[in-house]
């Protein structure tokens, strides 16, 4: 199961052709895909009108949910920070270390395009979709 992070999914709406967004095009229709609770408010709250917030509601709604928090992955995400931390490495956002965290805890693959998430692949095992340049 693939859980496609906000970075992807705003430029995906806003018609941005990255390597990122291309992936995600082929991935729709093809491949299980998952929306984290948390990424889907991130990225509903960005739509001007109605018209774009339900058409946006009815695509992502057809994903899968996954809860990205809960108590003990609250922990394990802050015991992941500070991993990361103890090796010069600071994690710009916490949201980011809650998806990461999530997704290595189950076995999610994750697509994205925020640099946050590098650390998370280099050091804590995260798994990425590969996309072609």
């Amino acid at each position: 199961m693939i859980l496609v992070d906000s970075s992807v999914w705003i430029d995906f709406f806003r018609g941005e052709k990255t390597p990122q967004t291309n992936k995600l095009d082929s991935l729709l229709g093809n491949e299980p895909l998952a929306m984290g609770d948390l990424i889907l408010a991130d990225v509903l709250q960005g739509f001007g009108t109605d018209r774009e917030f339900n058409d946006a509601k009815r695509l992502l709604s057809a994903l899968e949910l996954v809860v990205l928090g809960g108590g003990d992955l609250a922990v394990e995400a802050a015991k992941n920070f500070r991993r990361l931390r103890a090796k010069g490495v600071t994690v710009r956002k916490t949201i980011d270390t809650i998806i990461a965290t999530r997704c290595i805890a189950s076995q999610l693959e994750l697509l994205h395009s925020d640099r946050d998430f590098d650390a998370f692949e280099a050091h804590l095992g995260l798994r990425v979709v590969a996309c072609d340049a």
